[in-house]
């Protein structure tokens, strides 16, 4: 979330970056300066209150000492009417306190300089483009039907299980979603993010801490009794092993990589471009974490989607990076990269990573810090990728690598599946 002291001094800066989301959020950093001004006043209010209970109770003690028992009767009386003031004005501090924060929660991350304004993914920029797409002969087929001639997806197994959006991965198919994820972290770890295995259930704080909640679209699965919600992403977990932290300078940069299968509910999403391996309620994906110094979160932000270049190039897949338009960028990042491989099946792009840079909006949720060289205190920068998400990569791997007689596994991947092609 932003930081109170940013919309004090840049109020109306503020206001005018946020409209290339097209978020009108003048009348809403209004209503936070106001009601904060109100918290400020209630804390010196309480201070000053407090300063004079604790004044009078020496005073008291004294006359006590001394014999005035009379008199330090009568400061007494007043004591007890300032505590109560005091709880009052305690109470009223929290219960703004609250008021604020859940204001400040609804003001999405200002946009980088370089965002330009949008209202939808078709305002998005394309920035690179890299790699041939295959010309595939007349009998080409999408993934969902590679998958059923193949016998390597099941879907309609997947429904019977859990619903929609579940499938059940088979032989060859199950072996080259491992292998895919074998990879992904060796590439990671060869780049020096330290590998995490974290839980795939998070508590409240945590996904407050990262942004995903509250949950304004209805993409997080709950589980009412213990509280807990399935995570739609390793950087939920992962972000919060910094939660309430105060790091050293020297501690950063930290890179971490993780693995997780991740849950989301894509309410609304419907129709033939949900497809197959499209969209999915449950899929696997390999993702970045790294915790940076704000001086070098940028040229971070850099290296990461290099990486992700370098891995693309590898597995000889087409693609493309979009750089989203405020219309398009999520709540809380404030640069974001999309790469896209082309489905020659499909005959279109599918996003298979989103790379982004959230500067100090994640870490003022989480309260993750450091201390610089002069002892001061300042928040981190926090960026997340994926890399990368399975689903798409491996429609696009079916597709881009299908002949007439089966399908091809990019050399690459050969070592860690124990084949080289699926046929019949």
């Amino acid at each position: 979330m932003l930081q109170l002291q940013a919309i004090r001094d840049k109020k109306d800066e503020i206001t005018l970056a946020l409209k290339k989301r097209n978020f009108e959020g003048e009348s809403l950093l209004t209503n936070i300066l106001e009601l904060d001004e109100n918290r400020r006043n209630t804390q010196t209010k309480l201070d000053t209150t407090l300063a004079e209970s604790n004044k009078l109770s020496k005073q008291i003690g004294l006359l006590f000492k001394t014999g005035k028992a009379d008199q330090a009767k009568e400061l007494k009386e007043k004591t007890v009417a300032l505590k109560e003031a005091s709880k009052i004005l305690a109470q009223k501090l929290a219960d703004t306190a609250e008021e604020l924060k859940a204001l400040l929660y609804q003001i999405p991350n200002v946009p980088h300089n370089s965002v330009a304004s949008g209202t939808s993914e078709e305002d998005n920029e394309e920035i690179f483009k890299e790699g041939e797409i295959p010309v595939l002969s007349s009998k080409a087929m999408p993934h969902w039907e590679l998958a059923k001639k193949f016998d390597i997806i099941d879907f309609e197994l997947g429904v019977k299980i859990a619903g929609a959006g579940f499938p059940v991965f088979k032989g060859k198919g199950a072996r080259l979603q491992r292998a895919l994820i074998a990879y992904f972290l060796d590439k990671n770890t060869e780049a020096g993010y330290t590998e995490m295995q974290v839980p795939h259930l998070v508590n409240e704080a945590s996904g407050f801490g990262t942004g995903q909640l509250p949950d304004k679209e209805g993409q997080m699965y709950h589980v009412g009794e213990d509280d807990l919600y399935l995570i739609p992403t390793a950087e939920v977990p992962v972000t919060n092993l910094f939660r309430d932290n105060l790091l050293s300078e020297k501690e950063l940069p930290i890179c971490y990589t993780a693995y997780t299968p991740c849950f989301r509910r894509e309410a609304g999403s419907y129709g033939a471009h949900v497809r197959g391996l499209n969209r999915l309620h449950q899929f696997d994906k390999v993702e970045i974490v790294r915790v940076e110094h704000p001086e070098n979160s940028y040229n971070a932000l850099n290296s990461m989607v290099e990486h992700i270049k370098n891995i693309l190039r590898e597995l000889k897949l087409p693609y493309r990076i979009l750089r989203l338009c405020g219309g398009d960028l999520g709540f809380t990042a404030a640069l974001t990269y999309d790469f896209e491989v082309f489905s020659t099946g499909q005959d279109r792009w599918l996003e298979i990573s989103s790379v982004s840079n959230f500067e100090t909006y994640q870490a003022n949720r989480l309260k993750l810090r450091y201390k610089d060289e002069n002892g001061k205190s300042q928040l981190a920068h926090t960026l997340n990728g994926s890399a990368l998400a399975l689903p798409r990569v491996l429609a696009a791997i079916l597709e881009n690598y299908q002949t007439e007689d089966g399908i091809r596994i990019p050399d690459v991947l050969v070592p860690y599946c124990g084949f080289d092609h699926i046929s019949l």
